[in-house]
């Protein structure tokens, strides 16, 4: 049976494809992009989290997980969260031994018969709204095996599938997954390849053939993109990816204003935040940015 490190499973959600969707957030990401709000998603394996308010620098977690690095924060000594990674005995381990529950693992091996199992409890809102389950991540597609076992599942019981995904996997992958899908949410990022390695360090080319090929072979494609400030947010950019969308066959695609609503996961995983206190996009900022679409006879929408 397959097998995947889940980080949070979501239900009710009504942003993540049509109808009311329960969502399925696998750890793991080929991608660091400066922006990413889920940090917690980009490391394959659990991990920990430190949470400062509640340590009172005991040291009992150094004691419990012996082959972790130890550090000290506003005067509290503690493990340090990333020396961790890839000993979950030891991660487990800190977590039971911290009085306070200071640290907390993020990250859990499931099988797809867990992960179904959570998502039939709410079928009737599927079939009431036209929703069904969703893949996230991280990127879920790093999971091939876990997903095309899970998706079969799933229309088994007649639900509705979809994933939301940044079409970083080898092509075969994206194509083996693809027809198990019956709504794909695909980022387009940007087309300048030194920009995307710059700020993501991914291929370029790697995402945009998946999606020019999802676009031309799947019946329901929604491009989106993040709109990041210092990244993909003047007009020139707007330019250069509605052109892309517009040659590649795509109508429509959805625009994400950039928002900083993780930025405190950077500090409970120790991790710089290159994007700290950078101000949120709103819709009304992006009408000009919107037009450019529009222009170019591909409907934006956010």
């Amino acid at each position: 049976m397959q097998s995947a490190t889940v980080f949070n499973i979501q239900k009710f959600s009504l942003d993540d494809g049509p109808g009311i969707r329960t969502v399925v957030f696998l750890k793991g990401c080929p991608l660091r992009c400066a922006w990413c709000s889920n940090p917690e998603s980009q490391q394959r394996m659990p991990q920990l989290e430190w949470k400062e308010s509640a340590c009172v620098g005991c040291g009992a977690c150094l004691t419990a997980a012996p082959h972790a690095k130890e550090v000290e924060r506003a005067n509290k000594r503690h493990v340090d969260v990333r020396s961790l990674l890839g000993n979950p005995t030891e991660v487990e381990a800190a977590v039971t031994a911290c009085p306070t529950h200071a640290l907390s693992s993020v990250g859990e091996t499931k099988t797809t018969n867990d992960v179904l199992r959570v998502c039939l409890q709410d079928q009737p809102f599927y079939e009431d709204s036209g929703g069904g389950v969703t893949l996230s991540g991280g990127e879920a597609l790093m999971w091939p095996d876990f997903c095309e076992g899970l998706l079969l599942r799933l229309h088994e019981e007649g639900i509705d599938t979809c994933i939301e995904t940044e079409a970083h996997v080898p092509a075969k992958t994206f194509q083996r997954i693809a027809p198990l899908l019956d709504h794909m949410l695909i980022d387009l990022k940007h087309v300048d390849a030194a920009k995307i390695r710059a700020h993501t360090a991914g291929q370029a080319d790697l995402m945009l053939n998946n999606l020019r090929w999802a676009i031309a072979h799947h019946p329901d494609v929604l491009p989106r993109t993040p709109v990041i400030p210092g990244f993909n947010d003047s007009l020139e950019d707007a330019r250069a990816m509605a052109s892309w969308l517009r040659e590649s066959g795509a109508t429509r695609v959805q625009l994400l204003p950039f928002h900083n609503f993780g930025e405190g996961k950077y500090e409970l995983l120790d991790i710089p935040y290159t994007l700290r206190g950078t101000k949120s996009l709103r819709s009304e900022d992006l009408e000009d940015y919107r037009q450019i679409y529009l222009d170019e006879g591909v409907e934006a929408f956010f």
